[in-house]
């Protein structure tokens, strides 16, 4: 029989299927410089720091500057409405079920800030001792299957967030740079969005800043380092 948890995640996942559009992009990300900046970045801060600690800040930081990416309708449904402060969900496959625990305000928290929350929730989660208040405002949300050996996949954005980014494992790809070939770290970004806030070309350009944003770590680690 189907368990409470199981019952509750697959009403949720029909609800959004039913009420928000989403378009569907995806992309190749370059980590090849992120996974030197990240154990770089543990040993200097002292907090351990994981790929996908980085792309929550870096989605935090893309949300930004494209601020319709945390946005919903109104009651009314004729006037969109972005979020004061952005809470980051985060898919954790739990003992009790999938389940999607939240860093809130997370717009300017350092990286190292992310990296505790996300560890203290992963921990918690894990434990079965989330509270009600640790699932309040996702607005967005990120899901990861690559240390199953996915390499891509396209996951429904629970009730309420505009979109979840999907990441899969990092893959080593020849690929061309200045005209040699050189080994580089490449992992898939896939992206599903709400279309009745965001359509494809705006979620094409934010896709496109937060390519970047990973690609430059360094940018990210001086941004959130004790900012």
């Amino acid at each position: 029989p189907l368990t409470r948890i199981q019952k509750l995640i697959g009403k949720l996942m029909l609800r959004s299927k039913q009420r928000q559009p989403c378009c569907y992009l995806e992309c190749s990300v370059d980590v090849t410089e992120l996974a030197k900046t990240r154990r770089s970045y543990s040993k200097a801060v002292g907090v351990r720091t994981t790929t996908n600690d980085f792309f929550l800040c870096a989605i935090a930081r893309a949300v930004k500057k494209f601020p319709l990416m945390s946005a919903q309708l109104d009651e009314t449904g004729r006037n969109i409405q972005t979020a004061e402060k952005v809470g980051l969900g985060l898919a954790v496959a739990a003992a009790q079920g999938l389940v999607v625990p939240v860093i809130p305000d997370t717009i300017d928290k350092p990286l190292s800030r992310i990296a505790a929350e996300s560890a203290e929730l992963l921990k918690k989660a894990r434990a079965n001792k989330l509270m009600p208040y640790d699932f309040d405002g996702a607005n967005i949300v990120l899901s990861s299957l690559g240390m199953y050996g996915v390499t891509s996949f396209f996951a429904i954005a629970p009730p309420g967030a505009t979109g979840i980014i999907s990441i899969g494992r990092i893959t080593e790809q020849v690929i061309p740079v200045n005209a040699e070939k050189t080994i580089r770290k490449t992992m898939s970004m896939a992206l599903a969005v709400d279309q009745t806030i965001v359509d494809e070309f705006y979620a094409a350009k934010f896709m496109q800043h937060l390519v970047s944003l990973l690609e430059n770590p360094v940018e990210l680690t001086g941004q959130c380092k004790g900012s």
